[in-house]
């Protein structure tokens, strides 16, 4: 499991068809550039909320976060200690609970660490990080930022073209 495939690619896709789309419209029609250009905005970022809840895009992370670190609790015999991503709202943290000596502690922190999907591992819930929504909304900004830049390439290249009048 990769975050960026499972998660982030859809967001940021999302975000470039919509670029590609208002910039395309902007460019071509300086009329209305700031309204298309806003709508383009909303619309990635609409996209990308679809993306996190209703089509199920942050529940599948979970779901694959949770069943690998259950996997990896098994493998080291750890049967008493359980961990969950950080809800309320679902962020990318890991939470561990349960009893552990020191040791235990940071090698699993260390361990867990590395699984996709986590950014950090912590013992204590004090609080719950970065919600991965606004990742996601960050990832689809980004993403429509580069479908501006490829909706002004080819706006460059129509111009260019126009030139040629044979």
């Amino acid at each position: 499991m990769n975050t960026f495939w499972n998660y982030f690619w859809p967001c940021f896709a999302a975000g470039i068809v919509a670029g590609v789309i208002a910039g395309v419209i902007a460019f071509h029609r300086g009329a209305r550039r700031k309204r298309v250009l806003a709508i383009g905005v909303i619309a990635s970022l609409a996209l990308a909320a679809l993306w996190h809840g209703p089509i199920g895009g942050a529940d599948r992370l979970e779901r694959k976060v949770d069943r690998n670190v259950k996997e990896v609790l098994a493998y080291y015999e750890m049967p008493q200690v359980t961990g969950h991503l950080h809800r309320g709202p679902l962020s990318r943290r890991l939470v561990l609970s349960g009893p552990a000596d020191d040791f235990q502690r940071s090698e699993l922190v260390r361990l867990l660490n590395q699984l996709p999907g986590v950014r950090e591992t912590v013992w204590t819930s004090d609080g719950g990080g970065l919600p991965l929504i606004v990742e996601g909304l960050g990832v689809a900004l980004l993403g429509f930022l580069f479908g501006l830049l490829l909706a002004y390439l080819i706006e460059l290249h129509r111009r260019y073209n126009a030139q040629w009048n044979w």
